[in-house]
């Protein structure tokens, strides 16, 4: 299996494409570039835990993509507050990241009860 076949990937790295198509033409760009960085991070950390030998180099990474998704969310929150991103958008993107830290914690289970078996 390869990471791009993993859905938490792909939902994260859509996620982090309809950021920076959103938030184009944002002229705060020290805001615009936080978020889309942190946005980024999490399938970018995904990917590489994913293709890690080692249980813990991919659990640091899969944890290291956890954090950014927090990140990423408050910043969405914080967007919302100061008019950046639509309120619509950003409950939507909130949900989304709800979703991917979840579906990124049953990855990290899965990764760490597939070495017990082997």
């Amino acid at each position: 299996m390869q990471f791009e076949e993993l859905d938490v990937w792909k939902r994260s790295a859509r996620l982090s494409s309809e950021i920076y198509k959103k938030l184009r033409s944002l002229k705060d760009y020290g805001f615009k570039d936080q978020i889309t960085r942190s946005g980024l991070s999490v399938p970018s950390n995904i990917a590489e835990g994913f293709e890690r030998q080692s249980l813990k180099e991919s659990l640091q990474f899969f944890s290291y993509a956890k954090g950014s998704c927090g990140e990423l969310r408050t910043q969405i929150y914080i967007g919302v507050d100061i008019g950046y991103i639509e309120k619509e958008v950003g409950t939507v993107w909130i949900k989304e990241t709800k979703e991917i830290s979840a579906m990124i914690v049953g990855l990290i289970q899965i990764r760490k009860s597939f070495v017990k078996k082997h």
